[in-house]
């Protein structure tokens, strides 16, 4: 038993690594890549937040649960917003999504299905569950999978 306990301690320690490293981060250091990112995705693929519709102009609060900060989106293609805060921030949001950061990356990149991650509570939905759900079908159609 003193076995599995060790391993869970050393995948607990594992899961929480990215947020002690990136914990002194300057925040500011990394919006510029963020909002390039949104930008990006904004002029390449405007049909992708057409789709969102009335979600557009929704709130989104992205939650690497083991990162230091959280990441909010405003997918509205006339002024995409994606930036960092601060977990003590409290930031109004209309959906919450959460999970681990490798969790989100393989979902958003298609390898693993949010369905199945919020049926075994990997992943975590809170709010606005039809925003949520339009996003993540636009967010397949940006990586082709739709």
């Amino acid at each position: 038993m003193a076995l599995s306990e060790t391993a869970q301690r050393q995948d607990f320690t594992f899961r929480n690594l990215p947020r002690r490293v990136l914990a002194p981060v300057p925040l500011p250091l990394i919006q510029p890549l963020l909002q390039k990112i949104v930008r990006s995705a904004a002029q390449n693929r405007p049909e992708i937040f057409n789709r969102l519709g009335p979600h557009r102009r929704k709130t989104y609060l992205i939650d690497p649960v083991n990162m230091p900060f959280v990441l909010v989106l405003r997918p509205d293609a006339a002024a995409p917003s994606l930036r960092a805060r601060r977990r003590r921030d409290n930031i109004p949001h209309d959906a919450r999504i959460a999970g681990t950061f490798l969790t989100l990356l393989k979902m958003i990149d298609g390898r693993l299905d949010g369905d199945a991650l919020f049926f075994t509570r990997e992943l975590t939905v809170e709010g606005d569950t039809e925003a949520i759900v339009v996003l993540r079908n636009a967010m397949d159609d940006l990586d082709g999978h739709a």
